[in-house]
């Protein structure tokens, strides 16, 4: 069963943490991160991006890069940006786009689960981005990447946290830049934190990593690292109900045809795929369709039946149009490490695709039907790791609001 507890938080003062709230490290890059803290001396980019503070000819994962990371986040507490909260607590998260809402329990989740099983994972992770968060996280002696997790819906958990939510006010509240708004509240007092524990302890028997594989792997090796600090034995994790989630889809662009003409390649899928034309961008409605565009038109692809299999990985889109189309065809064996294909998060929409392919960077772009969460579950229940690029969660979950020191 989840093992989880309550944490003092290191948090900025509610006044303040709009302007330390800052993306996710791993969704900018070094330039972006230094146009967006250019005038906030507060973002907490300065921390988890701490290059935006260095030449632009900085290696990223030096060690000057983290020991700066370091100084700033010393820096941040010195000035009372920060401040340790006084005793462990539960926190709930909600975030909402686009009126859709969704929250989660933030809290520190047991290592040993991670070890064990009892907290699953459906992604390889690779040791390039393992050792940027290691090095990161062992320099300044905090863990500032939430993982992003799921469990199935537990009625007397969400009675809980909504009606915690319900009749206490929100220490934090605020609509980022990007039009999402953030909201915080504390649970602090000892009976609910109890009770909290207690469910998890017997209503929950695993949770899900959905987001922050290598957040997650970072730091389990940290801990073996640490292992005389008992902080260092539990991470940092925002928990949501299976029902409050939705997974985006994660689209595909590919340079070129592997050297086939395009009615080579349209003869060849026809064998597999129903084809259709469209006069609009493509979105698949359901499991098994699938977008094509080409040549400035999209195409409606769905799959046959005989091409259909049934075990939890088979069934996928992805492995379907991978097998059939990226492997087969276009000679797209690893698509972690080939270099002519990329991956479009479906936030950015149909039009992102046909950019790509109109601009003629890409050759082609292909449109999905987003994982479920069943799916999901089944996977990691099963113990099989699903296709590279396979899922996308959005909104994200802002670093610096809530930060694990070890």
């Amino acid at each position: 069963m989840a093992n989880i507890k309550p944490f003092s938080a290191l948090r900025p003062q509610s006044e303040l943490a709009a302007t330390v709230a800052s993306r996710p490290y791993d969704v900018l890059n070094s330039q972006e991160a230094r146009l967006e803290a250019n005038d906030n001396q507060n973002s907490f980019l300065h921390i988890t991006k701490s290059e935006i503070d260095l030449p632009e000819t900085i290696d990223a994962h030096s060690q000057l890069v983290y020991d700066t990371a370091k100084k700033n986040l010393a820096s941040f507490i010195q000035k009372n940006i920060l401040f340790h909260e006084a005793k462990p607590c539960y926190y709930i998260y909600q975030l909402v786009m686009n009126g859709r809402s969704q929250t989660g329990l933030v809290c520190v989740s047991s290592l040993q689960d991670y070890f064990n099983d009892v907290i699953k994972k459906h992604e390889f992770t690779q040791p390039v981005k393992e050792k940027d968060r290691i090095d990161h996280m062992r320099t300044i002696e905090a863990q500032t990447g939430n993982v992003f997790m799921a469990y199935r819906d537990v009625t007397e958990i969400n009675a809980l946290i909504n009606g915690w939510k319900n009749t206490q006010k929100a220490m934090y509240d605020f609509v980022a830049s990007d039009n999402i708004q953030h909201s915080v509240w504390v649970i602090d007092r000892d009976d609910v934190i109890h009770s909290i524990t207690r469910l998890f302890e017997t209503k929950v028997p695993a949770t899900y990593i959905a987001d922050g594989h290598h957040r997650a792997a970072s730091a389990a090796k940290v801990s073996v690292q640490l292992s005389e600090s008992k902080h260092a034995n539990y991470f940092l994790t925002t928990i949501f109900p299976e029902s409050q989630l939705a997974i985006l889809d994660y689209n595909r662009v590919v340079t070129d045809l592997n050297g086939l003409t395009e009615e080579e390649f349209l003869n060849a899928i026809q064998k597999k795929f129903i084809v259709e034309k469209s006069n609009e961008p493509v979105k698949p409605q359901q499991q098994h369709e699938f977008g094509m565009y080409l040549n400035g038109k999209w195409v409606l692809l769905t799959a046959k039946k005989e091409i259909i299999a049934q075990d939890p990985i088979g069934v996928l889109d992805i492995t379907i149009l991978s097998n059939h189309i990226l492997d087969n065809l276009l000679g797209i064996k690893d698509q972690r490490t080939d270099k002519r294909i990329d991956f479009v998060g479906g936030i950015r929409g149909m039009k992102e695709l046909e950019r790509r392919v109109d601009s003629g960077e890409m050759k082609i772009a292909f449109s999905f039907f987003p994982v479920t969460m069943k799916q999901l579950f089944d996977i990691a229940d099963s113990g099989n790791i699903m296709p590279t690029k396979s899922t996308w969660f959005e909104p994200k979950l802002r670093d610096g609001l809530l930060t694990h020191c070890l």
